[in-house]
């Protein structure tokens, strides 16, 4: 079964939303809030590729933006 995670681009107030399954664990400040929401989803993190798939619209930034 392949599970969705999506990490919102960065926020005016700081951290990105993450979204998992559906539902929202939190906002991620950094790369290691993100990995440990991935872990409570009892999935691995060193498995997932935090860089964006697409930044056609501008406001993908990289995996090490997060405010």
């Amino acid at each position: 079964m392949q599970r969705r995670v999506i990490v919102m681009p960065p926020s005016t107030s700081g951290g990105r939303r993450v979204r998992a399954d559906g539902g929202i664990p939190g906002i991620a400040y950094h790369l290691r809030d993100f990995q440990e929401f991935l872990r409570r989803a009892g999935l691995d993190p060193e498995a997932i590729d935090p860089t964006p798939r697409t930044s056609s619209n501008g406001a993908g930034a990289g995996p090490g933006v997060w405010t």
